[in-house]
């Protein structure tokens, strides 16, 4: 039995519109400085509650098995913390590539627990829902927190940044799947950029360290920088694919996005510093 209400939910793509990686841990990870902000464009998912301890998802990811899948992780996760059986129908809307760094993954994962929780009457808090995402990904817990951050650690130490300015993207995605553990492990990775502080990094930017190895074993990822840079500076986002530049209005993207050569995905989406699954599931009553 179900719950016949859906619960509509985006899960939106986010930019790193810089990537230091500043050391490596002995846990193998890497520490890193990097500026977290959201999209207007993404993922959608729809939740129905069911009266049983059931998990469905439709439809299926190819080459993904059901129990991999992250929005199913994130969901186990909440069962284990209810004092009830509870189950839920979950449809997903797919937009966004995998393994294109904008985060399709992690915000479905986090868009999964936060509306869990609420409609398990879970009651937990953004916090403890954040450490739950952060053993799911590294990029979860911004996803969660909801709003535009500096972010530090692997990822999880976030300070939020409202002050970012939120122009227009033009995002192209080369159609190519960078494998990030791959990019992470490369020999010729810089992994020593000097630490900056925040008001460093909100004046004067950053680089992405990750855009150079990208770009070597992946020349898709290269061609559709320097094709980028023709109109507006272009930098790649998280460990690639995708590559996108910031223009003033949406009008600016799309005459752009218009003269991009057949057979280029690209969309234009403006930056926002407050996630769109917050606006949703938290907006006044």
């Amino acid at each position: 039995m179900t719950d016949t209400t859906w619960l509509v939910v985006p899960a939106p793509a986010k930019l790193n519109l810089m990537l230091h990686i500043t050391g490596r841990r002995a846990d193998g990870y890497h520490n890193l400085q990097t500026l977290f902000q959201f999209l207007d464009y993404g993922d959608e998912l729809r939740f129905r509650i069911r009266n049983d301890s059931e998990l469905t998802l439709s439809p299926s990811i190819e080459g993904v098995e059901f129990e991999d899948n992250l929005i199913i992780r994130a969901a186990r996760h909440l069962q284990k913390l209810a004092k009830r059986n509870v189950g839920a129908d979950i449809q997903l809307d797919k937009i966004l590539p995998m393994g294109g760094g904008l985060g399709g993954g992690s915000s479905d994962a986090a868009t999964t627990l936060l509306a869990l929780n609420q409609l398990w009457d879970l009651n937990l808090s953004l916090e403890e829902l954040a450490a739950i995402g952060l053993s799911l990904g590294a990029d979860v817990p911004v996803f969660i927190m909801g709003e535009a951050a500096f972010a530090e650690g692997v990822g999880e130490v976030l300070t939020p940044t409202p002050e970012l300015a939120e122009p227009w993207y033009l995002v192209a995605c080369p159609q190519v799947h960078v494998n990030t553990a791959k990019i992470f492990s490369h020999k010729g990775l810089t992994r020593n950029t000097p630490a900056i502080n925040i008001r460093t990094a909100l004046e004067q930017g950053g680089r992405n360290d990750c855009q150079a190895i990208v770009s070597m074993l992946y020349p898709e990822v290269g061609n559709t920088l320097n094709l980028l840079n023709k109109f507006s500076f272009a930098k790649m986002t998280g460990t690639g694919a995708c590559v996108y530049s910031s223009f003033g209005s949406e009008a600016e993207a799309i005459i752009v996005s218009e003269q991009l050569p057949a057979g280029y995905k690209a969309f234009v989406a403006k930056g926002v510093n407050i996630s769109p699954t917050h606006r949703v599931l938290f907006r006044p009553s």
